[in-house]
């Protein structure tokens, strides 16, 4: 079965807000990456220097769930109230992943279309015909 979990948006301050949710919910990030950890992305910019330490992703779970969250930079421009709240979905197989993305994003806007990430996963985002922003997720494990 997959497992939902809500990702959020920030505009620059991502750390600062999940430095307040840790303190309030416990626990560690059991990742936090950066966008300067980033490799570059053939035809691209590169980022600016004051974007680099913005977070690209973290998590941290509370409970059953993970809350998951990033930055936005300036390649992908500011998020708005509203905008900045997305439904990610871990998936237990890649045929799932498919299924979900296929399934969800039928009639939506392809944001990221299902592909293997330099992260190690399969992944891949859109926003619903009902204006919802999904996130789908299937980690690879390695035998």
């Amino acid at each position: 079965m997959a497992q939902v979990n809500p990702y959020l948006i920030f505009n620059g301050n991502c750390e600062a807000a999940f430095n307040l949710y840790k303190s309030v919910f416990g626990g560690e990030f059991p990742y936090i990456g950066r966008f300067g950890e980033m490799p570059p992305t053939e035809g691209q910019p590169e980022l600016p220097e004051n974007e680099k330490d913005r977070i690209m992703h973290v998590s941290l779970p509370i409970g059953g769930t993970i809350l998951m969250g990033s930055d936005t930079n300036s390649q992908a421009g500011d998020v708005k109230v509203g905008d900045n709240v997305s439904i990610s979905i871990n998936a237990e197989t890649r045929a799932e992943a498919d299924k979900l993305f296929n399934g969800l994003s039928n009639d939506g806007e392809i944001k990221m279309p299902m592909q293997d990430t330099f992260w190690g996963a399969y992944f891949g985002m859109f926003i619903d015909k009902f204006g919802i922003h999904w996130m789908i997720n299937f980690d690879e494990v390695p035998n």
